[in-house]
This record gives C-alpha cells, structure tokens and sequence, in this order.
C-alpha cells in the first residue's frame, strides 16, 4: 500500500503537488502513527522528520476525527527558536490547505518564556488546535486550573530534538509533565523526533515511560536513515541523506605569535574569524558562555562600516533574538 492511501483526499493533493515521493522516514512512519502507535522517528536533517510527525494530525482534521477549536497536537521542542521556526513551517501549508473548503481553520500558537502574558491568556480562553511550546511552559501550564483545562483535549504530543533531553533534568522534567498530561487527557500518542539519538532503544522505552498499569508502553522504532532519502525531497529540490563534513582544528599563526608574546589574542583572532566569515554564505560561531559571545561579536565587527557578526543568546530580548535569526536565514 501506498504510505498516502490512507491520508485525506486534500492532503494527499497537497503533499503530491508539493513533493515527489514519501522520504525514507514518512514512508515508514505513517502507518504505525496512523495506527495510533507511539513511534521514535530518526532521521537525517532534511528528510521530513517534522512533516512526518505533522501530517497525520491534519489528516485527523481533515477528515473530521478532530473536531476545531480544542488543543489537539502539543509540539515540545527544548529550542525557543525551532518553535518560532516549527509555527512559520506550519503555516505555509496550512495556508495552501486552507484554500480548499475541505480542510478546516487550523489554529497553531506558541507559548514559551518570550510570550507576552496578554497573549498567554488569550491562549487559554481560547486554546490553539496545535501548541507549540517548550518542557519549562509546558509544566507551567499543568500547575494551572486553565492551563489543564486547555490541555484536556490533547491526543498527541510531538517531542523534538530528543536527544537534546534524554540525559539531563529538562528531560526528566518533561517526562514527568507527559505522565500528569496523560493522566490529564488520557492515553495520548507520543511521537519523538531526532537526527542524532543513540541508543534507539534505551531512548524509546525513555520517551514510552509506563502506563497506568505499570507497564512500559512500547514505542515503534523508526530508523528513516535508508537510501531513500536521497531521492524523495520536494519537486526539484531533492533530499541528501550523507552530509559532507569537514572537520579541522585550526590555530592561525597570528594567534599563537600574538600568544607567545604574552599579547592579546583577540585582534589576531577576530581578524581570522572575518575573513572566513567573508568566504561563507553563512557562518555560526559557538562559544562556551554569552560573555564569550558578545566579546567575540565586539571584535570582529570593530573598524567595520556594518556589523558583521550578531550576538545570540538566551539573554537578549525577544525581538533581538528573533531579528538575528531572521538574518541567518
């Protein structure tokens, strides 16, 4: 059977008018998340995890299983940023679906710790059918009368970026929110999502927990890194599944005459860091702390006409934040 049988007759025009073919992981995927199954998809960066995870929810709209109007999909993802991109990736297709009278209005909001309280509480009066939001907003939310209310209605919950809370407290955090949300909304489908996450089993029973009866809750493992992904991507934009990386450890020597002279590194390093900045579309700096950043940003963009480089960090106010995202993209 094809992976799109059973998908909504617009749906499925969308999806063909959009793309060539199911990548790897959709195509294994949707028929154990329309089977209700709780599912651990893996798979490279650009090969559909997020529609993946999506489509099956707007199936259920379409078709009238989910009534509009009531939360009915919960997106976490550890990343305040990716949730801005999720709600903007969303609303492309949502806008294409909607021209067609078929397919219902769908609502999609994002709370997170930059989410004005007038805004938040218009959410709660009148909840989002998909909320995006973060594992801090979400346990927020459960200690809240309105906010369990909002949320009674939930019948999947998306986890992205997995790996990025399988071993840490915000994980632990969340994954104690989804066992008071499903004792909330019931029994509600677990779908997570990863590019990286190792060992698939350890973290699927991790991501499944235990149900009310104590018993672990078993979890459909889906490794969506096949050779399929090289050929299914959108219409003339094919998908890669192997990246090419290049990795060096580099020192200039600049920086290490500047070092053994007991002189400040920074000038010789700043000058390192434009000129490979020039030679790129797009360059990411991390560094191990905001301070680091600022004092890195500084120097490359001193004697410079125009700023060069843009600090990033969960320090800045909202709409900086978002501005510097904007331009990377």
């Amino acid at each position: 059977m094809n992976a799109l049988d059973q998908f909504h007759p617009s749906l499925r025009a969308w999806f063909t008018g959009r793309f060539a073919a199911p990548t790897d992981v959709q195509a294994k995927a949707w028929p154990r998340i329309a089977a209700g199954e709780h599912v651990l998809a893996t798979a490279p960066t650009g090969s559909g995890k997020t529609l993946t995870a999506f489509l099956w929810a707007l199936n259920q709209f379409a078709a009238g299983v989910w009534r509009p109007g009531r939360t009915r999909v919960l997106y976490v993802s550890p990343l305040k940023a990716l949730n801005n991109d999720i709600q903007r990736n969303l609303l492309a297709p949502l806008g294409e679906l909607g021209e067609s009278p078929e397919f219902p209005r769908i609502r999609v909001r994002t709370r997170s710790g930059d989410t004005p309280q007038g805004e938040r509480q218009k959410m709660l009066r009148q909840p989002p059918d998909i909320l995006i939001t973060t594992p801090e907003s979400l346990m927020l939310l459960l200690t809240t009368a309105r906010g369990r209310a909002a949320l009674a209605t939930v019948e999947t919950v998306i986890v992205d970026e997995v790996h990025a809370l399988v071993d840490n407290r915000r994980g632990v955090q969340l994954m104690v929110s989804l066992e008071r949300l499903s004792r909330l909304a019931g029994e509600l489908q677990r779908i997570a999502l990863s590019a990286t996450v190792h060992p698939l089993e350890a973290v699927a029973a991790y991501v499944g927990g235990h149900g009310p009866d104590g018993a672990a809750r078993q979890v459909a493992v889906i490794d969506g890194g096949g050779a399929g992904n090289a050929a299914h991507g959108a219409k003339g934009h094919p998908v890669r599944a192997g990246k090419q990386i290049e990795l060096r450890v580099l020192l200039p020597q600049e920086v290490r005459d500047a070092a053994a002279n007991d002189e400040s590194i920074w000038g010789p390093l700043a000058a390192s860091f434009r000129e490979r900045i020039e030679g790129n579309r797009a360059t990411l700096l991390f560094t191990n702390s905001r301070q680091l950043a600022e004092r890195i940003t500084l120097k490359i963009n001193e004697d410079e006409p125009a700023p060069v480089a843009y600090a990033h960090h969960g320090s800045l106010a909202r709409d900086i934040r978002t501005e510097v995202e904007r331009r990377l993209k």
